[in-house]
């Protein structure tokens, strides 16, 4: 076995090293940084350390100035708002809370309650540090490289899916002309890291789950992409932005509610949310193919979890819910970020009233009823086009 901490000597020891190897990581860092701001962006890091000293406010008048360049505007876009940094707050910080209080209330339980005098704000909080000073052990005969490299791969996927989510009709980070093919391709390498963590974990019942959640996610996400056929034909668009902007007269929740049920269904499935959660039974599995991750390793697995929980709401939320349309008074991104709020509490509903099914019923509701509905959705669409009741904008 890996070497454990015995000792509250060998904790000091381990603290401190963990300090160091992140003090000397920042200063690698800082160096290349220091150089690439002052050249591409024109952002002296000394020259804003000064000005926080002397007058805070003048930072954020800098900052503010600096973003209307384009290369600097992109960095923000996807470090700050709508990317990585609001996304990790929102959706681990804050939905994780909702969640947990949502839930308990639902069943009639407290939910957090001590970490943070209301309500357990500070809860989250309280498990991030929890995590960052828990011992990561790898077992001994697992594939370290794979072991190691698996949450890092599916948080670049939870980061990629992101990019593609628009917030607003100037608010987003990329906007491909085939931006529903690449969401699609995307949400299709996550059955492989699945597989490849419960293979890499070198346990059977890792392995186990990792093959109960690639059979689940196909079986699923053939269904999610037809009817999401559905809204291309009515946007003649490939694009999401393009999809979005199809539906500034009518949402397409209207005219393909029975897309919009299989499609969140099928979310469900692919978040492996209960009732869904059979590649992570707890009485039969421990934890599926997350069963030997621990510590920071196990963290990344529930961030990037959590982050591609935001951006499929609000994948959902561009294709039928008219993403940031809403009445004009607030900005777009307001109301993009409440109906995705609102369909991830939907999402979350289903955890506090039903239980687990079957691994049976999770295939046969795949295959064939949803795989019906989806192709039922499609012909509904097509027959809207071909007998011209909808055109492009409105009907």
């Amino acid at each position: 076995m890996s070497k454990r901490i015995t000792t509250f000597s060998a904790f000091v020891r381990q603290v401190i090293l963990l300090v160091l190897v992140l003090v000397g990581v920042l200063a690698l860092l800082s160096i290349p940084s220091y150089f690439v701001l002052k050249q591409y962006f024109d952002i002296d890091l000394l020259q804003l350390a000064k000005m926080a000293i002397s007058n805070p406010q003048s930072v954020i008048n800098f900052m503010m100035s600096t973003t209307q360049n384009e290369p600097t505007k992109s960095l923000f876009l996807f470090t700050t708002f709508p990317g990585f940094t609001f996304a990790a707050l929102f959706s681990t910080v804050f939905m994780i809370w909702v969640e947990r209080k949502f839930v308990a209330k639902i069943q009639m339980r407290v939910g957090p309650q001590y970490a943070g005098r209301v309500e357990g704000v500070f809860q989250n909080f309280a498990d991030l540090i929890k995590l960052l000073f828990k011992e990561i052990i790898i077992p001994d005969k697992a594939d370290k490289r794979i072991f190691i490299g698996v949450p890092l791969a599916l948080m670049f996927v939870s980061g990629a899916l992101l990019s593609l989510v628009p917030v607003g009709p100037t608010t987003y980070i990329a906007n491909p002309s085939v931006g529903v093919i690449l969401v699609f391709a995307l949400i299709g390498l996550s059955p492989i890291i699945a597989l490849l963590a419960g293979w890499a974990s070198n346990n059977k019942y890792s392995l186990l789950g990792g093959l109960r959640a690639l059979h689940q996610m196909v079986a699923y996400e053939i269904p999610m992409l037809i009817s999401a056929v559905g809204v291309v034909v009515l946007s003649a668009s490939l694009s999401i932005m393009g999809v979005v902007q199809a539906q500034s007269s009518i949402w397409f929740i209207l005219l393909q509610p029975l897309g919009a049920i299989v499609f969140f269904i099928a979310i469900l499935a692919e978040l492996e949310r209960i009732p869904f959660d059979l590649p992570e039974a707890d009485s039969e599995l421990v934890a599926g193919w997350q069963t030997e991750y621990g510590g920071m390793t196990f963290g990344i697995f529930q961030l990037a979890t959590y982050i591609k929980f935001y951006a499929l709401a609000g994948i959902f939320t561009a294709f039928f819910l008219g993403g940031w349309y809403g009445p004009s008074p607030a900005p777009p991104a307001f109301w993009f970020i409440l109906k995705t709020f609102i369909v991830m509490l939907a999402m979350m509903l289903p955890r506090a009233v039903l239980p687990r099914i079957r691994i049976d019923q999770l295939l046969r509701g795949g295959w064939t009823r949803l795989m019906a509905l989806s192709f039922v959705n499609l012909f509904m669409a097509l027959l809207l086009v071909s007998l011209g009741l909808y055109h492009v904008g409105g009907l």
